[in-house]
This record gives C-alpha cells, structure tokens and sequence, in this order.
C-alpha cells in the first residue's frame, strides 16, 4: 500500500517542480559560461564559470576543462598551463602583454605638485571620459620582454597618449605576433577631440629589429580590428567609412601586399571569424533573419570563385567561436530560454552535441517560455520579423497584458539572446507577452534594412514598433487595454518618442538610459561621432536639413506634451554614452507635467546594471511598476 501511495506523490512532486518559472532571483543564481580555448593536446575545452552572488554583492569565478567528445567537467587552477600562450613568439624567444602607462598631466596635482590634496581635472580636449571611467592620463600600451626571469619590458608605444588594447573593451585578442620578429597591434592614433570624433583604428605592425613601426592599414578610414595571422599573409575585419560604428563589417585577407575583400558582395555584416587548424576556410559568425548563425567562405580553395555558405539553422544564436577538433568546430550557443554553454557542431554529419551542462539542471525543472516567429507588414510595405514571447503554460483562451519590447543600438542585432537585465523568458515567466520587433536598423536583414534607422530615429522605425504591436493586439489571447512599452539606450529612446506619437495604446512606459534630448546628448555623449553619424551633425548647423530634423522633429523632448501615461525612468549615473542628464531631464518633465513617474538611479552602473544586489532591485521595480500601472 505504501509503495502505491508513493507513485502519486512522486507524480505531484514532479509536476510540482516543471511548473516552476523563471525569476530573479534565480536567473542571478545562473552560472555564466566564458570559453577560454582549446587545451594544447586538442582534447579538452577549457572555460571559466561566473556565478554571481547576490548576498555578497560580487561573483566568483571558477576553471574548468571538459572532453571535446563530451564527458565530466574537471575543476582546474591553471588554465594558462593548459591553454597555447599566443602571447608568445613563435620561437619562443619573446613574451608580449599590455600595461596601463601614465603619459598625460590631468590632475591639479600633476600641475601643481604643492598642492597634492586638490582634485581638480584639467582637460584641453575631448575624450575626457569614456564609458564610465574619466581619462586620467593613462593608456594602454604593448610591451614586449625575453622570456626569461627578470627580463624587462620594452614599450613598443612609448610616450604615445594612444590605447592598445582599445579602452573599454579591447583584450589581448589586439595585439598578435607576426613572425618571430613583428607584432600587429590595434590602435586609435587619435586623441583629445579628434578622437572622440573618429573610428579610425588601424592595424599597426612594429619591428622587434628596427624599433620601427608602419601603419598597415592607413588607406582605411574607419575600424581595422581583429587581427589573425595565416600562411597567405594576416587577415583582420574592416569596416570603410569613419564614424560609422554600425558598418558593414568585411573579412579582408592580405595576399603579397593585395587585400580581398572576402565578403565585400555578400549583403550582411560579420560579428567574428576564425580560420580553421589547416588554414583551408574561414568560418564566421553573423546575425540572419533574427538569429546568429555560422558560415563558411570557400577561401583560399576558390579565391576568385567565393562563396559563403550559412553552415547552422535553427531557433538560436551561435555566438563564441571556440575552436576545431577533428570534424567538430566548438562554439556556445544561447536562445532566449537559455544562457551560453558549450557545443560542438559536426561539420560533416551537420550533428549539434551540448557539452557543458552548467545550467541544464535548472532549466529542466522549468516550465518555459514559447518564442514564436512572426511576420508583419509594415507601412511600406515591407515584411518584418517580429519574435512573440508566449508565457510558460500559454492558453490561448485567456488575455494576457502585452509589453512592446525595443531593443538598443539602435543597429543591434535581436536575434535569439540571453540577457540578465532584459531577460525576454523573465517578463514571460511573469504573465507578460513580450513583442519583439526586428525593426529598421536591424542587422541581419539586409544592408539597407540596417542602415536606414541612421539619421531617421523618429521615422519609419517608429511605424515599424506600431505595426508590430497593433498587428500582434488584433488577437483575442492579448489584452489590448494593458499594453507596456519597455527599452533601453535607442530602445529607451524609443520608449520616450512613443509615449508622445502612440494615440494611448499604451498604458505604461520604462524607459533606461534612453536619450531624451538629442541636443544634450550631442553635447554631452563621449563618442562624438555617433552622434554625428546617426543625428546627421551638429544642432547648431541651421542650413543642415537632416540635422535640424533630428534635433527637433526626432527630439523626443519636443513631444513631451502628449506624454498622458506613467513612466518609469531608470538611469546609470557613470553612463557616459547616454549620460545623467537624460533621464534627470525626463523625470523632471513628467514630474512637472503631473504625470506619474519614478526615477530609478544608479550611482555606480554604467548604461549596463552589473552588481548582483543592484540587478535585483531593478528587477524588483520593473516588475513592480508594471503591477501598479499595467
């Protein structure tokens, strides 16, 4: 009888557990896979795991290698002794690394050396601050030293007020040996306003013999990154035009002097590349029709015959490209249920195999989200991917509130993404259809289709999230009366423009880091030349058609008139890119207009929410902002 009794329970039990949802406190539980390369044997992947912890307000990270056929993850201290050093020259005679040099006079003290308590900052230019950190007269330089114990470095850049690794987020993927006896590093050789202006990075080759350095890519006037060497010479992305940080990302290869475009006539933008261990293709990554997906170039084999072939289809994003093994190439893969980990794609059975297993657990005791590909007319008749979000447990015989997603960049990709902020499965988890439009600006449908939201914020994109979510509110499971529009950066942008043009579809608005003003903006982003770029120049230029559109009919703060519904502010106090001042100007507006509002800040994030405790509380306030107001 006992043993009867049993089964049920154990049923229960089960059932119980699959109908647990995502929630915010369990998505910062999750661990964050980073791959690290292949062991040198071939037979391993290393990687790390970052658990964040919320009672300790930090993460912690731990090391792992992992068969490449698959198997148990081993815990390892020492990844450096497993992994090949490319730090290292080829013969082994040299060591290259990066050290942050101090090289201009920025503080009062620097200036006046009596008077070290004072705290002034004295600029002669822009480029002040980047990011979220204030220049101090420090840069990034490549150093190089003989392999041996106390050798001393040399500075390939000394005395040069330029950055290598590029700041913020340049790692030692930006310098690379060339031979025995050359390093190719990337630089910005631009500084105070000329820099904050340009994209003009460039690959610079320095000569361990002669102390010298030549500019290899000086003919280019926008972004030369990446560099990879191969027996036919070294290969790197480009993008052609300066300051436009959203271009069409091309695959060059430089062949005795000759650089082919690889992808010049392929109608897409790569995210990263890698050859394979022979040098007999390049694979590359980039984003297509609401996914990232792998490809392949039939390079060196045909060079005057290319062709891309898209590798991988499916319902995810294919984002890190690991390494090869054998007929397998390693990559982590995330979809909007689930955070990266590591796989293995077979290359000639077209096999996908999940190595890593960091979260499977949790998600297996999950009742998931449904992502649903949908495709609206827009008003001009063209078509567009829209994902719909469906919550865990969907019945499509009651009504859900329906929140209006808008994605950042304004040119990035929304493809099959896994964030810790906006956190698609999480909304869903909560009750809320998400509607996520791949609206203009778009990378993946087309070069035109991406580059048509530049100097056109208000316009046609603007249609484009309307068509989405009218044509979406049609059916009977959405409650049209409660629907939500939510976004951050271009997003949040978005958010602000809507709350002025949406004739009360909405009930309520979030807006994080969004632009408000796009006259302040431009005076006060760090990267100049997005907003040139993107605004059309400067607000002053009166003869300037398009500019003056941008700063007054585009300008969400011209609107703020017909704001009529609550909104949310949220805002990062060291966010340089879309700076304080944007949602003080905001909140100000809506408080003065008696609508209701709350101004979320914080002091230490930047335009990204990075601590555990603080992730928590902006989770907490968005989902309960939408209680009170939708």
């Amino acid at each position: 009888m006992k043993k009867i009794l049993l089964i049920p329970l154990l049923m229960m039990s089960l059932n119980a557990i699959s109908q647990n949802v995502m929630t915010p406190e369990l998505l910062w539980k999750l661990g964050r896979v980073t791959p690290l390369g292949i062991s040198k044997d071939g037979k391993n992947v290393v990687y790390k795991v970052t658990t964040p912890s919320v009672q300790e307000n930090k993460s912690d990270s731990k090391f792992y290698t992992l068969p490449i056929n698959g198997g148990n993850p081993t815990e390892v201290k020492d990844t450096a002794a497993l992994l090949k050093d490319k730090n290292t020259s080829p013969d082994g005679k040299y060591i290259v690394y990066n050290e942050e040099v101090k090289i201009e006079k920025v503080h009062g003290k620097d200036f006046y050396q009596e008077l070290e308590k004072s705290d002034v900052q004295i600029y002669d230019g822009l480029n002040y601050r980047h990011w979220d950190t204030w220049n101090e007269g420090k840069y990034n330089h490549v150093f190089y030293k003989e392999n041996k114990e106390g050798a001393v470095g040399i500075d390939i850049m000394k005395g040069e007020n330029f950055d290598s690794p590029q700041k913020p987020f340049g790692g030692d993927e930006d310098y690379i040996w060339s031979g025995f006896d050359r390093i190719i590093y990337v630089a910005k050789k631009k500084s105070g306003t000329e820099y904050a202006i340009s994209t003009n990075t460039n690959l610079y080759e320095y000569n361990l013999k002669t102390q010298e350095t030549i500019n290899l890519t000086k003919d280019n006037l926008g972004y030369d990154t990446n560099p990879q060497m191969s027996p036919f010479g070294f290969t790197w992305l480009q993008m052609k035009r300066d300051g436009y940080e959203a271009d069409k990302n091309d695959i060059i290869v430089r062949i005795k002097e000759v650089d082919y475009n690889l992808t010049k006539n392929w109608d897409g933008t790569v995210d990263s590349f890698k050859w394979n261990n022979d040098y007999t293709k390049i694979y590359f990554i980039a984003p297509i029709n609401g996914t990232k997906q792998l490809f392949t170039i039939n390079f060196p084999k045909e060079k005057n015959n290319l062709k891309i072939t898209q590798i991988t289809t499916g319902e995810f994003d294919v984002n890190d490209l690991v390494g090869f093994s054998g007929d397998n190439i390693i990559v982590t893969r995330t979809d909007m249920n689930h955070a990266a980990e590591i796989f293995s794609y077979n290359l000639k059975k077209n096999i996908w195999k999940q190595l890593s297993n960091v979260n499977t657990e949790t998600y297996n005791s999950l009742a998931l989200s449904k992502t649903e590909r949908r495709y609206v007319t827009t008003t001009d008749g063209k078509k567009m991917l829209v994902w719909v979000v469906l919550p865990p447990n969907f019945d499509a015989s009651k009504k859900y509130p329906t929140l209006l997603y808008c994605q950042g960049g304004p040119q990035s990709a929304l493809t099959q993404f896994y964030s810790y902020r906006w956190n698609l499965q999480l909304m869903a988890a909560n009750g809320y259809i998400v509607v996520a439009p791949n609206r203009r600006g778009m990378p993946g449908h087309g070069m035109e289709w991406n580059e048509q939201i530049s100097k056109d914020w208000g316009g046609q994109v603007m249609n484009d999230y309307l068509s989405a979510i009218d044509d979406v509110a049609k059916e009977k499971y959405v409650d049209a009366s409660r629907l939500g529009c939510v976004g951050a950066s271009y997003g949040g942008y978005s958010v602000f423009y809507l709350a002025g043009i949406h004739n009360n579809r909405f009930k309520t608005f979030i807006s994080h880091d969004g632009v408000y003003n796009t006259q302040s903006m431009f005076g006060t982003t760090e990267e100049v030349f997005f907003s040139n770029w993107d605004f059309g120049g400067a607000y002053w230029e009166k003869d300037n058609l398009i500019a003056q559109k941008t700063y007054t009919t585009f300008n969400p703060m011209a609107l703020v008139e017909k704001w009529n519904k609550p909104i949310l502010i949220i805002q990062g106090g060291k966010d340089f890119r879309v700076p304080i001042g944007q949602g003080q100007e905001a909140f100000q507006a809506a408080q003065l207009r008696g609508i209701k509002s709350r101004f979320l800040y914080f002091p230490e994030e930047n335009h990204w929410v990075l601590k555990p405790q603080n992730a928590q509380v902006w989770q907490g306030e968005f989902f309960k902002w939408l209680k009170e107001t939708l």
